[in-house]
């Protein structure tokens, strides 16, 4: 919403990963980093045996040198199941080296790979929500793998039959 000052969240799309009373995980999906795939790969020293052109993700501002993977659940896909959290019926979230070795060998049509991640502590996020400074929208995979990172915050919206151009700084819940 137009009330959150931090430029890190700025017409951004998050995914809440986890929420409890003691924190929130969050990944951010419509940012960008100039880092491909590939050259990330190699510098963790394997290969990557996707398509060339795959690009890595801004999750958030906070530890911007973990990784975490979004991917589609699949007969196809064969991973670490420990090491996989199911969100929805076919998403799939993990944070595993293991599984993004796995993943880097032959990787799912639906994959997108994170650098660093958006985070709250404690109340936080329920203090944001409340000021309005949230929009709270409904998981959608094809959002997460369809929608250009570019258009997302805009579909997202008009998916909720809200036309950005109405929305102003204010207080409350919208």
């Amino acid at each position: 919403m137009p009330q959150l000052a931090d430029p890190n969240f700025r017409r951004s799309v998050v995914l809440v990963v986890h929420h409890d009373a003691e924190s929130t995980f969050g990944l951010v999906l419509n940012r960008e980093v100039e880092l491909s795939v590939s050259d990330l790969c190699e510098s963790l020293e394997f290969d990557w045996k996707g398509k060339s052109a795959a690009e890595v993700n801004w999750g958030g501002p906070v530890e911007s040198h973990t990784g975490w993977l979004l991917f589609q659940d699949s007969l196809d896909t064969v991973v670490e199941e420990e090491h996989v959290t199911q969100l929805g019926s076919s998403l799939c979230f993990a944070g595993s080296m293991d599984v993004f070795k796995q993943l880097a060998e032959c990787p799912p049509a639906d994959l997108r790979i994170f650098l660093g991640y958006a985070g709250w502590g404690g109340g936080q996020l329920e203090v944001e929500l409340a000021q309005g400074a949230w929009v709270v929208a409904p998981l959608s995979p094809d959002v997460v793998f369809d929608v250009p990172p570019e258009a997302m915050w805009d579909h997202v919206l008009r998916a909720m039959d809200i036309d950005p151009a109405t929305l102003i700084s204010t207080a409350g819940v919208h």
